[in-house]
């Protein structure tokens, strides 16, 4: 394919899985439960935080997260006693357990009260054609009180070479417009032309076999190379290509 019909054919997918029939067998459904901006938010980064894995086993933990919550995840983040960390000991996400979701609660009633919310930390950063050394700095703000040093892994740095999928995934969620009714758009301090394609397993031997990326390591440089690409096809809203790299892989076994 020359890179009009690329376009085109990609376009299309995007059409195709852009769609609110999607949204219940994917992780974002959970987020969709709520209609505040902050309980979309935190909903949405708890789930994409423990994005990988089985999407049938995440999308029952989130859920199962959400009710320890209260399901009223802000209220409880701002709110929470020692004692009501309690109540999240049984909970578990492969290597993702109850001391890391404590963590978790923690840093993000941290970052509410003391930085404006997730949505301030992650535009603070940003810059004008990338969000990367923008989540780079969100873990440092994450992590800046008191921490439990295993916790640190489950939020990825790009600066240490990681493509940050659930991150970057999350991102999407917050800030891509809702006119399909399948992103939230309610961050409008940051454009879709700054953000990133999740790239995991199945958007990115996809993205290869179309001749988008090339390196084989699912890292930041790929993700670099990724972006890259998908920006020449649409440089204001380049991960919309995200549904049709992970449709194709996902639903069609391209």
């Amino acid at each position: 394919m020359n890179k009009k019909e690329l376009k085109d054919f990609l376009d299309t997918k995007v059409k195709q899985y852009n769609q609110p029939r999607f949204i219940e067998s994917d992780p974002i459904r959970i987020p969709h439960q709520f209609s505040n901006k902050e309980d979309i938010e935190i909903a949405g980064f708890l789930t994409a935080s423990i994005a990988w894995g089985n999407r049938k086993s995440i999308i029952n933990n989130a859920k199962r997260l959400m009710d320890l919550l209260d399901n009223s995840p802000y209220d409880f983040i701002i709110n929470h006693s020692e004692n009501d960390l309690e109540k999240l000991q049984p909970f578990v996400h492969r290597t993702f357990n109850a001391d890391d979701c404590a963590q978790f609660i923690k840093s993000l009633k941290h970052i509410y009260l003391n930085h404006n919310g997730l949505e301030s930390v992650f535009a603070k950063h940003a810059e004008t054609n990338s969000i990367q050394t923008a989540i780079s700095k969100f873990k440092t703000t994450f992590f800046e009180m008191e921490h439990l040093p295993r916790t640190q892994k489950h939020i990825s740095d790009p600066l240490k070479n990681s493509a940050a999928k659930r991150i970057n995934m999350f991102l999407r969620w917050m800030v891509r417009d809702n006119k399909t009714g399948v992103d939230f758009g309610i961050w409008k301090t940051l454009s879709p032309s700054q953000l990133s394609c999740p790239l995991d397993v199945h958007s990115g031997n996809v993205a290869r076999k179309l001749g988008l990326l090339h390196r084989k390591q699912n890292d930041a440089k790929a993700l670099l190379e990724l972006d890259t690409a998908l920006r020449k096809l649409d440089p204001k809203d380049p991960v919309k290509y995200d549904f049709a790299l992970f449709g194709l892989g996902v639903f069609e076994g391209f």
